[in-house]
């Protein structure tokens, strides 16, 4: 194999014009950086004048070369350039010169096509485009102008829904219409549907309307947090779905009441306010996977204990805690072993001597009680939108934020495989 066909084999490029001269190739400092510059010139006989049209004749003459600088994919970690001399001709038909073209570059960009290809595979990355640009050896103008040009971030189709869904929101863009987006997502493979800019319920019936009532109404269930506005635009939009309250948000529900408890009287009791801030995770703890049966040495403790014992001192200062205590592990028990009995007698009975957080955390409980038998009776969770928003969040942070909703949700996008390749390089 020759030199010019090894060379062409290791610079990806596949135009059979490119001829490289003997000692083609040096280093050279480009503002504070070596890179690797490969010359070589373009040179071939064309078919008709890129002017008026003309097919080639006697009437065409050589005109020079100009000179490209094209960037090219790095070679061996080095910024890599191609400096090409192309061909010029004067066309005395219409006496105007042209420049000859390659299929590796586009015509007036100095950009090689393997270069952008790089870009718009490094977007599915989770990773900024700065650095993306730094590592292609262009601007993060430029790594928005390839993502625009070769992902059609528009087509969203809008004629089907799974028949499970997941709703849900995160933290926004400033420039976005509400402080809070809003997340579609199929709650049996996890897969994102998409992305709208603004949560509020006027959009969401605006942006579910595009939906076609059949792709509705074959939608059975739903998953959600305890958001009102949710329940009122499932009922709309959506006839035949049952709602199902995710029982992370359940849980978590409870647990905070039990702990604003815990610090409530913590503040006001002084002789064991350590003991009540340091051992808040064992209150927390479902009672049956308390350690009962190891004695060891508990910090605050003067004597040997076990984690049960623990627990038993704590919620015994006062009886408002205890109370409290006592519903939180019996609403605990009811949530991870599915007992709708014991949950709707809790909801049942009269609970006085307990915390006003956990007085409000009965009362959500008790309207959103049908809701929360559903959760009962079928397996679905929010586990794999909360999976997908926590993935959102680190891009977000890996990118140092997005100004614009629209490159946000486009990046999102793209990096989980909902928007594919539009383009392809020429080779």
């Amino acid at each position: 194999m020759s030199n010019q066909n090894y060379i062409m084999e290791i610079l990806e490029l596949k135009d059979n014009n490119i001829h490289f001269y003997e000692n083609c190739y040096f280093k050279q400092n480009i503002k504070g950086i070596t890179h690797k510059i490969f010359e070589g010139y373009l040179s071939y006989q064309p078919t008709h004048c890129d002017k008026c049209g003309v097919p080639f004749d006697e009437l065409f003459e050589k005109h020079g070369f100009i000179i490209s600088n094209i960037k090219i994919p790095n070679v061996s970690g080095f910024k890599t350039i191609l400096r090409l001399h192309k061909q010029r001709y004067l066309c005395k038909h219409c006496h105007k010169a042209f420049t000859l073209k390659s299929n590796i570059v586009e015509y007036g960009c100095f950009i090689s096509n393997n270069t952008k290809w790089h870009i718009a595979k490094d977007l599915i990355k989770k990773r900024s485009e700065k650095d993306i640009s730094i590592d292609n050896n262009v601007s993060p103008n430029t790594v928005e102008r390839i993502m625009d040009s070769y992902y059609d971030t528009t087509r969203i189709c809008k004629n089907y829904l799974p028949p499970v869904l997941s709703f849900d929101e995160f933290k926004s863009v400033k420039s976005a219409d509400g402080a809070m987006s809003f997340h579609l997502c199929n709650a049996q493979t996890g897969k994102t549907i998409d992305i709208v800019e603004d949560r509020r319920l006027f959009s969401l019936m605006k942006y579910f309307s595009y939906y076609s009532r059949l792709s509705r109404s074959k939608v059975k269930f739903i998953v959600i947090d305890m958001y009102s506005p949710y329940v009122s635009l499932i009922k709309k939009m959506f006839p035949n779905a049952s709602i199902i309250i995710d029982k992370f948000h359940l849980v978590q529900l409870i647990s905070r009441s039990l702990n604003k408890t815990r610090i409530q009287f913590m503040k006001q009791d002084k002789k064991n306010y350590n003991k009540l801030k340091r051992y808040w995770k064992l209150l927390l703890k479902d009672k049956n996977d308390l350690d009962f049966e190891h004695w060891k040495r508990f910090t605050c403790f003067n004597s040997l204990m076990t984690e049960s014992d623990v627990v038993n001192f704590i919620v015994n200062l006062n009886d408002i805690l205890k109370n409290t205590y006592d519903l939180y592990q019996r609403l605990l028990s009811a949530f991870k072993t599915k007992d709708k009995l014991s949950f709707i007698q809790v909801l049942n009975e009269k609970h006085e001597n307990i915390s006003d957080y956990m007085k409000t955390s009965l009362n959500s409980l008790i309207e959103f009680k049908d809701f929360i038998l559903n959760t009962f009776d079928n397996p679905y969770h929010n586990g794999f939108i909360e999976g997908n928003n926590n993935f959102i969040k680190v891009l977000k942070r890996i990118a140092f934020g997005f100004r614009s909703f629209r490159r946000f949700k486009a990046r999102i996008m793209i990096c989980k495989g909902l928007i594919s390749s539009t383009k392809k390089v020429n080779t």
